[in-house]
């Protein structure tokens, strides 16, 4: 189920993590809802999006680079910043299509990556389907320097914590 992953209409980094999530979570859930009218589901959309801050203090927003160019763009972009990492977790109950959604907010320190570190990394090519161009969990963790607030499965793409409990205000029975 494809979504608009398209971030030119948003200036908020929580906003659009959170609207995407929505999004995501809605177009799985409807086919689920067609298919079981009469069963509950619950269904978890996540998106996750990296800011920056440009020279004026706006968010730049980053979201999954579309070829290598970018990708090498958006990491010289993000060596030697603190920046942010935003997923947004969306949980709808099926078949009323109830939600509960909510952000996790990590800010990431990166050191000065080097010309060719970036040219390396593009080739290994982790960077595809990753917001920001880069991935915590593969070989850009050598980058991170320090995580604050969040927590590292935030950066990597799924608040775990935070999932667990919007599943549990869904009313979603426990994990066995």
């Amino acid at each position: 189920m494809p979504v608009d992953e398209n971030l030119d209409l948003f200036a908020d980094p929580a906003q659009a993590a959170l609207e995407l999530a929505t999004r995501k979570a809605l177009a799985a859930a409807r086919p689920r809802a067609e298919r079981s009218p009469r069963e509950a589901w619950w269904v978890i959309g996540a998106d996750t999006i990296v800011a920056v801050a440009d020279r004026s203090g706006a968010w730049r927003l980053l979201g999954k680079p579309a070829d290598g160019a970018e990708a090498a763009a958006m990491l010289r972009s993000l060596s030697t910043t603190r920046h942010q990492v935003v997923t947004g977790v969306c949980v709808v109950r099926t078949p009323d299509f109830v939600r509960h959604a909510a952000v996790e907010r990590t800010w990431v320190t990166m050191r000065a990556i080097r010309a060719e570190e970036v040219d390396a990394y593009v080739r290994s090519e982790e960077w595809r389907d990753k917001a920001g161009g880069y991935a915590i969990q593969e070989h850009a963790d050598c980058f991170v320097t320090r995580l604050e607030e969040g927590g590292y499965d935030n950066v990597v793409g799924l608040p775990v914590a935070l999932t667990l409990r919007l599943l549990r205000e869904s009313g979603a029975p426990p994990p066995h």
